[in-house]
């Protein structure tokens, strides 16, 4: 499967985005998918995952309340809802494919997209 992230861009803080994360050469009802992010000199983190069927959602601790992971499987895509973002929240965020649930280490998933970057300013 192959993954495509897009949706990025600059929000100023307590704004709202939404990334999409589109999958084609396979079923995505195949895979859960999952949200990671990478702040500038930090490591790849764990931001969210979502169930390949049945929409059960687990979440980070850091973005608990505030994001929201959905997916339309007839339309091969995945979301993540950012709202009340912070700078700190300002990171490449990807998204990638796993047949496991809840993945929360990147060994989870065998499948990964770009990256779409975020940035929140103060």
């Amino acid at each position: 499967v192959q993954l495509q992230a897009s949706g990025g861009g600059l929000v100023q803080a307590g704004g709202s985005l939404t990334l999409s994360c589109t999958a084609s050469g396979r079923s995505l009802t195949t895979y859960a998918i999952g949200w990671f992010r990478r702040a500038p000199g930090k490591e790849r983190e764990f931001v969210g995952t979502i169930r390949r069927i049945g929409g059960t959602t687990y979440y980070a601790d850091s973005v608990k309340g505030r994001f929201t992971i959905s997916r339309d499987n007839a339309k091969s895509t995945a979301y993540l809802q950012m709202n009340s973002l912070k700078p700190e929240d300002t990171a490449v965020y990807y998204c990638a494919a796993g047949l496991s649930f809840p993945g929360v280490h990147e060994s989870a998933y065998g499948y990964w997209g770009q990256g779409t970057e975020v940035t929140v300013s103060s």
